[in-house]
């Protein structure tokens, strides 16, 4: 086309859908529906390099819907989606835009809904199916899905389907497609991977990419903030207090970070939520409908959580653990900015994390601004504003003059002025009794943050060979130490190293909190700090190794022999101080009573 087209109409699409797709507010085409909905319209394949919040669902979308015919009962368009979440939101964008075409019937199909409801809107013919891989699947081998009349299928974010491993399910199923069919791949990168599949299953297809500049990126804010480690949370919770925001979703590395972070939030005050892959369905879609209405503010997620969520009130994405994988920085930055709108994304950059700035830009093709952790002046005057705020509101309120006649009756009474007792009011509304921070508060912070990052860099002495270790009578360590038990070995193939990372990334330990490590042949015995807090030992109650269960637990075995005979125990392993009777028996383990 000689020049990019302003409305709609230019790109050729049926009247009915100009007039819907104008009562639902769309004025002007995106760049990629500008240039895919013509390409999709002549009959030609399409591969398209657009990140969600482009508006590349009305880009395949669209042309799609122009070609069905609805007095054919039988599925003519099947899209494929990564998430039931994204299966869905794709469903019910269909849907709205077919609402001027009379008798076109759209399906959703996803795992975590019963089969009934799926089965009952096949039977009655589903022009539109839009389903995840695995449940697609399903109803093939059930029978319940017929591709045999298809003319359209769409692989909407094939990068994340073959990142969540539906590489094998995505090409069984195209297999099973007749190979006239128009087919429209979108993702928001291509690997390799994109590429040989696009090669092995598409017919000449037209490449449409989005030039970086004008991609859904460029309407979010990017900056970074740099950190340390264990000044992290102290420096998002004053981000929190000074940014204005509405919805905000924190990407962290873990489930069980997601959970440690939501609850200490929590503590602060804030309302967050924890979304990852342990929860259940209903729990999700809870988590997310809040999020949309308002009842929740801010939700943490992990990458995998958070595919497919498509919120309008997201307008910071925190980025608290910086991604390893740069294409994932695109994915988490694409929740906010969506649509034209505009967002915010803030990375937070540790001292040994750097480097990576200069691949997410790269990869986002935008600078990143680099910003400051708000100082306290700037949280107290965020805080002192929210406080005059509610003054002002509660002045309207209904008990407001039988509070005044009160306090006129105290200050009279008393002989105290009327701005003491309001300021006095002030000080029990705040709940806190350091509500305004100091600078003295923060200089004191940072030097706790400077010990515990040298801590980490300074790896703790080793014992001396020999040094002795009292042990109280439930085997734990009395002392610094205390001894576990895991049942990993060398037969599984693991070393000091994976055990360390394992527990650090689950249990959110440091360097320091580790002592001697023995590997043997079916277990492994670690010393961990004593007195850790038990939120660790629920974290890596489900920690995994080389594909094994840890099953972490405090060791009851026998201490080393030097230890026996610096504290005279006797052949069963008690720690009672008795005399040893003779020849010591052979080795067993052994119960501490």
């Amino acid at each position: 086309m000689s020049s990019t087209p302003s409305t709609f109409a230019d790109l050729g699409l049926s009247p009915g859908l100009v007039t819907v797709l104008a009562g639902l507010g769309y004025e002007t085409p995106t760049p990629i529906q500008a240039r895919a909905i013509p390409e999709l319209l002549a009959g030609r394949d399409v591969v398209g390099l657009a990140q969600t919040g482009t508006g590349k669902t009305a880009a395949f979308a669209l042309p799609m819907l122009d070609g069905i015919d609805p007095d054919r009962s039988e599925t003519q368009a099947l899209i494929m989606a990564p998430t039931r979440e994204l299966a869905l939101q794709v469903a019910d964008a269909v849907t709205s835009y077919a609402a001027q075409l009379p008798g076109i019937r759209v399906l959703p199909v996803y795992g975590g809904q019963g089969y009934a409801a799926q089965l009952r809107g096949l039977e009655r013919g589903a022009h539109v199916v839009v389903g995840t891989p695995g449940r697609v699947i399903d109803h093939l081998e059930r029978g319940s899905l017929e591709l045999s009349g298809l003319d359209h299928l769409v692989l909407d974010e094939a990068d994340e389907m073959l990142t969540m491993g539906f590489a094998e399910d995505v090409e069984r199923i195209l297999r099973d497609t007749p190979d006239e069919k128009q087919v429209a791949l979108f993702s928001a990168t291509m690997p390799p991977a994109i590429r040989r599949l696009a090669k092995k299953y598409l017919n000449d297809p037209v490449d449409v990419s989005i030039d970086a500049s004008i991609r859904s990126t460029s309407t979010v804010k990017q900056r970074w903030i740099g950190v340390h480690h264990h000044g992290k949370f102290d420096a998002l919770t004053r981000l929190l207090e000074v940014e204005n925001g509405d919805g905000l979703l924190i990407f962290v590395r873990t489930k069980q970070s997601t959970e440690d972070l939501a609850e200490r939030l929590r503590g602060r005050g804030f309302d967050a939520a924890a979304l990852n892959g342990d929860l259940a369905q209903a729990q999700r879609e809870r988590i997310v409908g809040g999020l949309k209405s308002g009842a929740i503010d801010i939700v943490v997620a992990t990458d995998v959580a958070a595919r497919g969520l498509d919120v309008d009130r997201i307008t910071h994405v925190i980025n608290y653990d910086i991604p390893h994988d740069t294409e994932a920085y695109v994915h988490r930055i694409g929740r906010t900015g969506r649509a034209g709108r505009s967002g915010d994304a803030i990375v937070f950059v540790t001292p040994r994390e750097r480097r990576m700035l200069s691949a997410l830009e790269k990869v986002s093709g935008r600078t990143l601004e680099q910003m400051s952790v708000p100082s306290p002046d700037e949280v107290n005057e965020r805080r002192a504003s929210r406080l005059t705020e509610s003054i002002t509101a509660s002045l309207g309120s209904p008990q407001f003059h039988a509070f005044r006649a009160l306090v006129e009756g105290y200050a009279a009474e008393q002989g105290v002025e009327m701005v003491d007792i309001a300021a006095a009011l002030a000080v029990l509304s705040a709940d806190d009794p350091n509500f305004f921070l100091r600078p003295e508060d923060e200089v004191r912070q940072a030097a706790r943050t400077e010990r515990r990052e040298r801590d980490d860099r300074e790896p703790r002495e080793p014992r001396e060979r020999g040094e002795s270790r009292s042990f109280d009578r439930s085997g734990q360590d009395s002392g610094e130490w205390t001894r576990y038990r895991l049942a990993v070995g060398k037969r599984h193939k693991i070393g000091p190293s994976a055990i360390v990372g394992a527990l650090a990334n689950e249990g959110g330990l440091k360097r320091s909190d580790f002592g001697k490590i023995t590997i043997g042949a079916d277990h492994a015995i670690v010393e961990l700090t004593a007195d850790l807090p038990a939120a660790v030992f629920e974290a890596l109650s489900t920690t995994r190794i080389s594909g094994k269960l840890i099953d972490l637990r405090l060791d009851d075995g026998p201490p080393p022999r030097r230890e026996r005979a610096r504290v005279g125990d006797d052949d069963r392993g008690g720690r009672g101080g008795r005399p040893s009777k003779g020849p010591r028996k052979p080795r067993h383990t052994a119960r501490h009573d």
